[in-house]
């Protein structure tokens, strides 16, 4: 799942260097964070949100293929 998230936020920015995603367990779930340079920030979020929203419905897309829950917090 990592490298999901890894991947299409470096295909969006403009400093995929930038981009770092960290992991952790919660209650309800895994916890993926994304962290992006403050610049590139609204590329990930996009117009009323839709790209954050897009990227969420993937990850859990592929995490019910595993049984998982797994949700995405972006890091400012």
């Amino acid at each position: 799942m990592k490298q999901l998230v890894e991947y299409l936020a470096k295909s969006l920015v403009d400093c995929p260097e930038a981009v770092k995603v960290s992991e952790r367990s919660g209650d309800c779930g895994t916890i993926m964070e994304l962290k992006v340079d403050q610049k590139d920030l609204g590329r990930i979020i996009g117009r009323q949100g839709k790209t954050v929203k897009a990227i969420r419905q993937l990850l859990a897309t592929a995490a019910a293929k595993s049984k998982l829950k797994v949700t995405l917090v972006i890091q400012e």
